[in-house]
């Protein structure tokens, strides 16, 4: 009942106020975390950048990072840009590690930034965000932006017929530009790329390692896997599995895709997207799945 009454006000507060009421939060969180917990190491960088694209685990990714071990062996606050209503190129506080910054390479590239800095984007199959973005923006995910009225339609039309619109959506919205930015940057140790696949998959305690330690972040193991048990997907998505209530944390499969795909799908998506699949070093359409690569 009170997960059923949590998503009702998701879906039907205002989103101005919503990013009012988040931004307190995270500020009551910050204040908590400078208040109560030591810092025992600091990261030797300033910032940290969290670039992302929807449905790339960017919530997750904010969870583990805004989460007291992360502070405990950084002294980095999370910092949210939507709940603060940033416009680019806005400098962001320091000492900060900036979240779900929703950006291609060039925009990243824009903002100024402190002389010691790392940043990281988490890549994932295109193919499998789109599934994924049509379930969450369908189903679940907070009315904000253009989402309601994307839902409208996606509501009205068969399966097919809404993936074919929001492919066309997401091709107008230069969602697969900014993937390709991405794929196509020069090579930098000060930006490392991340695939969702390997986050999210067998690996993922040595993955998630990598990512903290790209962010000058050194967590002991055995913290780093309560850490990750706090937020399995599993756990994230556990509280929603009553009658009626529709979770934002779906499957997260790699290569679900392949069940949702037909010809005239797949032929939509090849021509908003050219060759972004193989930019980004995953399987073509009649190539098997890399092995390990799943939730």
């Amino acid at each position: 009942m009170i997960n059923r009454t949590v998503e009702f006000t998701k879906q039907h507060t205002p989103n101005s106020l919503r990013v009012v009421a988040r931004r307190a939060m995270l500020e009551a969180h910050n204040a908590r975390l400078r208040l109560f917990v030591p810092v025992v190491s600091r990261c030797e960088y300033q910032n940290i950048y969290h670039c992302a694209m929807q449905k790339t685990a960017s919530q997750w990714i904010k969870a583990l990072f805004s989460d007291p071990a992360v502070y405990r062996h950084s002294g980095l606050l999370p910092y949210v840009p939507r709940y603060y209503r940033w416009r680019s190129p806005q400098p962001f506080p320091v000492n900060r590690a900036v979240l779900s910054l929703f950006a291609s390479y060039e925009r990243l590239a824009s903002i100024p930034k402190p002389d010691r800095y790392r940043a990281f984007f988490v890549l994932r199959d295109p193919r499998d965000m789109v599934v994924s973005n049509y379930f969450s923006t369908r189903n679940s995910h907070a009315p904000m932006g253009d989402i309601p009225q994307v839902r409208s339609v996606l509501q009205e039309k068969p399966f097919k017929d809404g993936m074919l619109y929001l492919i066309g959506h997401l091709a107008e919205k230069g969602t697969f530009k900014a993937l390709q930015s991405w794929a196509t940057a020069s090579s930098s140790e000060t930006i490392g790329l991340f695939r969702y696949e390997d986050l999210t998959g067998e690996r993922q305690a040595a993955e998630v390692d990598r990512l903290m330690r790209h962010c000058g972040i050194a967590i002991p193991s055995s913290e780093l896997a309560d850490l990750l048990a706090r937020y399995s997907f599993a756990r994230m998505r556990g509280g929603r599995r009553s009658a009626g209530a529709v979770s934002h944390y779906r499957k997260g499969t790699a290569g679900d895709w392949r069940n949702h795909f037909d010809d005239d799908i797949h032929e939509a998506f090849a021509a908003a997207t050219g060759n972004l699949v193989e930019l980004l070093g995953y399987p073509a359409r009649d190539q098997p799945l890399v092995r390990g690569a799943n939730d």
